[in-house]
């Protein structure tokens, strides 16, 4: 029986996407998202996510790519501005969990430390959870099997009696691997139709 669900964070329930700050340093949409593609790109944020500190993520790619210091620097000088709204539907999703009383809820991020107190001062549902782990403060991060573990071991969950939602499928392939039953999420509609159909909704 499920008593515990855990969250991911951004693209679940936090709107978070670099071309809201960038638009607002290139004029042609095609030039930025090369840019994104190439020099601040994903796997490099994740980096960061994982516990390098900023400044340091930051200078290497001024080295390779001095040509765009500016634009990289930006990256996390103006990161609050990446931040968008909370999606609403999903978060009143956590909010009918919450209040059954039925469930522990955590979250499992990647995300930087050093951002990440950010987030928690803008979206007051944050202080929801029953406790967060964050990627950048264990120096680890999804997929690997040992992030996952510490959210386990230290909130005394058991993997079987867990629901997982998360938008990025790898993710939810590590925790099926870790025994935790798992939704992708597309979809507030979406999530909700799985949750009514597992019955916790």
């Amino acid at each position: 029986m499920i008593d515990t669900i855990i969250f991911d964070l951004g693209a679940v329930l936090i709107d978070w996407n670099p071309h809201y700050m960038y638009r607002t340093l290139f004029t042609d949409e095609q030039e930025m998202k090369d840019f994104l593609a190439t020099v601040c790109t994903p796997d490099w944020n994740e980096e960061q996510d994982a516990g390098r500190p900023l400044r340091e993520g930051t200078d290497i790619l001024v080295a390779q790519y001095p040509q765009h210091e500016a634009y990289i620097r930006a990256f996390y000088d103006r990161w609050e501005e990446m931040l968008g709204e909370p999606f609403h539907d999903t978060v009143e999703l956590f909010r009918r969990l919450k209040i059954s009383g039925k469930y522990k809820i955590y979250a499992l991020t990647n995300w930087s430390a050093e951002t990440f107190p950010v987030a928690l001062a803008r979206y007051d549902f944050l202080s929801w959870f029953d406790g967060i782990v964050v990627s950048g403060v264990e120096k680890m991060r999804k997929p690997a099997p040992e992030f996952y573990q510490i959210l386990l071991d230290r909130y005394h969950v058991d993997p079987q009696n867990a629901l997982f939602i998360d938008d990025n499928y790898r993710n939810i392939v590590a925790a099926e691997k870790a025994g935790i039953k798992s939704i992708h999420f597309t979809s507030a509609g979406q999530l909700e139709k799985e949750l009514e159909g597992l019955k916790l909704l």
